[in-house]
Order: structure tokens, then C-alpha cells, then sequence
């Protein structure tokens, strides 16, 4: 049989170096180490392997949900009869079904795996966007909003967790940060497609033409099917497997992160991890802002068209418009995620950027001239849009463990869902072309959003203090050490991110 030092020696041929003792800290295996270098090399890969993908499909599926929108002005209103709250409907459906799915759908991406999972998921609701060009009746596009629904409700909080599985705590928001702001592209790419399809000529069969927003339905949801059939040849499925890492820098990539959250990458999904997830608090907090943060992205991505319409604009130049705020709102979003990620701080930044949205809404509710209105749509645009993925990187940061972490990713874009259906109801024909009501709920909505962060911040400051003190110690009485690391976000040793 091999001596102790045989085996320390062959392992150290596998994996590296090792500690400067050879051995970890009870002595039974050698201990992985690797330095910054290596680090930021497979970070590198890591990078370029998932948030280019990520963000191109969460692009698309963000296409696919709002060129409703975009559709709307280019002649469905008239050729489906959406006159009054039909419209409010079919947006409405699409959200109730979406909320629903999530988690479960994180569930199965947990056991399944992202590598086929996801696609399969862009794939399906690219078909149902291709075949809304094909509707004929009000009854037809609510069929195909609640099919896209399931969907599309994995979508997210699947892109989300699945970035999670490959970074720290402080490299996640700047990651999500640049995905979620494919809404934001998508925005600005959706009203230049729309306005480009829309005019490609009629064609089809005589008893189906496909003109103006037809095209828009059909070409996108083709495009989305493609990029979803080819996704599985470049996405990881877990750091632990991923093809473009060595041996060595596998086990680094998956070692990283099991020492971050002292958890097993692989585990299940348990009903206590589900369980951990529904009973902390500050879940319910981050869960609340997203939730008021999308009812400003989720109705702005879909009424903003009809927005700049109604200030005097013709329909092309509705959809010319919207391509800057969108742009802007890319940007900004990006920065404020790198920001957050280099301070470690989440809450500072969302109530700042709130504050700006606030600034916008007042100045499109109060005030008359179009230009002056268009203004205060970048403010909103910018100062929202940082939102969403600020309050879920914050959710995430604060769970310990990737299955406790994969329930939070459902049921907080779940609940933050909920802002969608919302939305849907703020911007009404009733209250057209000035939209008051609409935009006096997006204020009141934001104007929320900053208290609810500042609270994020003293909760998470408190709960911080109380563990240094040692006044959470008492939760590791009687444990194992098993179910101490089992607590989770619970351990006295946790620090929340404030």
C-alpha cells in the first residue's frame, strides 16, 4: 500500500501544489491551492464561455415578450380588434402563467442541468413567438401569451442561478448585471427590428399573409429557435465539467466556490433548503423591490412605443425613440453592477439610482411639453433598469448554498413577477395620451423602492453587529457539524451584504 506521502505526492502531481503542510487541516487529504493568477485565468474562461450566451438568450427572450409592444402599433390593435383592455389581457395572461412556473422550473434546472435545460426552454418559446404571427383572434394571442408564459418563466431566475454555480459572491452582480441588461438591448434592438421587419413585403399563402407585425413575430421567433438549437455546443453545464477548463482548473473553479458557501455544489434540492429560502427575511425585501422596480421595466418595455406615439410621433418614429433610453439605460446598468460588485454593497446603489426614476416620473406626470417628457423617460430608463438585477444579486448573495440559493433565484423573480401583471394595468386607453395614473403608480412604486433599500441596509448592518457580538451563537448548541454548516445564511459566521 502507498505511504501517506506516496499519495500526497500523486495528488499533488493531479492537482497542483499544496499547502504548505501537505495536508488539510484534520490531515486526512492534501489541500487544493492555486493563486490569483490562476484564478483570474479561469475566471477569464468562465466569462467568456457563459455571460456573452447567457446575455444573447435572455436578450431574446426579453424580444420575444415585449414585441407585443411593438406590434401593437404597427397594426395588430386593428387587424385583432384590441380596442379597450384587451390588450391589458393578453399582457396580463402571459405574467399570471409566468409567476407560476418559476420555481418549479428552478427545481428542474437543478436536477436536470443548465446545458440542455435552458435552450430547451429558448428554443420553445421562440416556436410560440413564431406561431403569434398566426393569430387571427383576441382569443388566439391570449392562447399564445399563456403558452409563452411557461416558458419564459424559467427563463430568468434559470440564467440566474445558473451564473451563480461559476462566481463568488462579489463577481455575481457585475455578471447578472450585464445579462439582465439584454432587457435593456432588447429595448433598443426591438424598436430598430420592428421598424425594419414591419416593412418587409406581404407573403404567404392567400388565406395567411404575412405583413407589418406578422414579420416582427415570425422573423424573431425564428431567429430565437436558431440561437437556441446551437446554445448546447457552447454552454457549461457545471464548473466541475466544464470542457474548456483543464482537470486542474476544474477542480479549482468548483473548489473556489465550495469554500465561499461551504456548501456541495451537486446536492438536491431538500424541503428544509426551500424552507431556509421562504423563511428569511431579507429575501421578502429584495423580493418586494424587484417587485416594484418591474412594474416600471416591465411596463415602460411594453407601453413606451405607445408612449412616444401618443406624444405626437408617427409610428416608426415611436420605435426610432425608443432606441436611446434603452441604450443609455444598457450602459448605466452595466456600470452600477461593476460598481456594487468592486464596494460590495448593493443597497447604496439602488436607492441612489431609485431617486432618479423618481425625478423622471415626476417630470412625466407633471409636466406638457413633448420634449421635455421624452427627457424624463432617459431618467427613468436609467435610473430603473439597475433595479432588477441589483435586488436579485442582493437576494443571492445573502443565501448560503446552491440549492438554497436555486428556490431564493424562483420564488424572488416569482414574487418580483408579480410587479409584471401590475404593469400591465398601469398604462390603460382610459387614461391616454398623458397617462397620469400610470405614471403617478411608477412614482409612488419607486419612491418605495428607496426606503425598502435603505431597510435592506440596516437589516443587514443589525444582523451583521448581532453575529460579531455573538449574540446568534446559540444556534450551533447541540449541532453537529454537518447541521451547522447546514444553517445556511443562519450560521453566526455568515455576513450579509448590505
Amino acid at each position: 500500500m502507498d505511504s501517506e506521502k506516496d499519495i500526497a505526492s500523486q495528488v499533488e502531481h493531479q492537482l497542483g501544489p499544496l499547502s504548505k503542510d501537505g495536508a488539510s487541516s484534520d490531515g486526512s487529504l492534501p489541500e487544493l491551492v492555486w493563486t490569483e493568477e490562476e484564478e483570474r485565468a479561469i475566471r477569464r474562461k468562465i466569462d467568456w464561455h457563459t455571460v456573452p450566451l447567457v446575455t444573447l438568450l435572455y436578450m431574446l427572450c426579453f424580444l420575444d415578450r415585449v414585441n407585443i409592444g411593438n406590434a401593437r402599433i404597427q397594426g395588430m390593435a386593428v387587424d385583432l380588434d384590441l380596442g379597450g383592455f384587451k390588450i391589458n389581457w393578453a399582457l396580463s395572461i402571459f405574467y399570471i402563467i409566468y409567476l407560476l412556473v418559476e420555481v418549479p422550473s428552478n427545481v428542474l434546472l437543478k436536477h436536470i442541468g443548465p446545458r440542455y435545460y435552458l435552450p430547451l426552454l429558448v428554443c420553445a418559446f421562440g416556436f410560440v413567438s413564431m406561431c403569434t404571427a398566426f393569430v387571427t383572434t383576441f382569443e388566439g394571442l391570449l392562447g399564445a401569451r399563456a403558452i409563452l408564459g411557461v416558458f419564459e418563466g424559467g427563463a430568468m431566475p434559470g440564467m440566474a442561478f445558473f451564473l451563480s454555480c461559476f462566481y463568488k459572491r462579489n463577481e455575481l452582480l457585475f455578471r447578472i448585471g450585464i445579462y439582465v441588461s439584454a432587457a435593456s438591448i432588447a429595448g433598443a434592438f426591438g424598436g430598430l427590428l420592428a421598424a425594419g421587419l414591419s416593412r418587409i413585403p406581404a407573403w404567404g399563402v392567400a388565406s395567411m399573409r404575412i405583413a407589418m407585425w406578422r414579420n416582427i413575430f415570425f422573423f424573431e421567433g425564428v431567429i430565437t429557435i436558431l440561437v437556441g438549437l446551437l446554445s448546447p455546443i457552447w454552454m457549461p453545464n457545471t464548473p466541475s465539467d466544464a470542457y474548456f477548463l483543464s482537470p486542474r482548473e476544474r477542480l479549482i473553479a468548483a473548489e473556489r466556490l465550495a469554500r465561499e458557501h461551504k456548501a456541495n455544489p451537486n446536492e438536491k434540492v431538500t424541503w428544509a433548503d426551500a424552507k431556509q429560502a421562504f423563511l428569511t427575511l431579507h429575501n421578502y425585501t429584495c423580493a418586494l423591490g424587484f417587485f416594484l422596480i418591474n412594474i416600471t421595466v416591465q411596463g415602460l418595455s411594453v407601453f413606451l412605443p405607445t408612449i412616444l406615439n401618443d406624444l405626437g410621433w408617427t409610428n416608426t418614429q415611436a420605435q426610432l425613440y425608443s432606441v436611446p433610453p434603452y441604450v443609455c439605460a444598457c450602459f448605466v446598468a452595466v456600470a452600477v453592477a461593476y460598481a456594487s460588485d468592486r464596494t460590495q454593497q448593493r443597497g447604496i446603489w439602488l436607492a441612489a439610482f431609485s431617486c432618479l426614476a423618481v425625478v423622471g416620473f415626476a417630470i412625466l406626470r407633471w409636466a406638457e411639453n413633448a420634449n421635455v417628457r421624452y427627457m424624463a423617460v432617459f431618467f427613468v430608463t436609467v435610473g430603473a433598469f439597475p433595479g432588477g438585477p441589483g435586488f436579485l444579486s442582493w437576494a443571492m448573495n445573502n443565501s448560503a448554498g446552491p440549492s438554497v440559493r436555486a428556490v431564493t433565484t424562483g420564488y424572488v423573480v416569482m414574487l418580483g413577477t408579480m410587479g409584471g401583471i401590475v404593469a400591465t394595468w398601469t398604462y390603460t386607453f382610459l387614461d391616454a395620451p398623458k397617462y397620469r395614473t400610470g405614471h403617478t403608480i411608477n412614482l409612488a412604486g419607486n419612491l418605495a423602492v428607496v426606503f425598502l433599500s435603505v431597510f435592506g441596509i440596516l437589516y443587514c448592518t443589525y444582523e451583521n453587529r448581532a453575529r460579531a457580538a455573538g449574540k446568534r451563537d446559540h444556534r450551533l448548541e447541540g449541532l453537529t457539524e454537518d447541521q451547522q454548516e447546514r444553517l445556511g445564511n443562519k450560521h453566526p459566521r455568515f455576513r450579509y451584504w448590505t
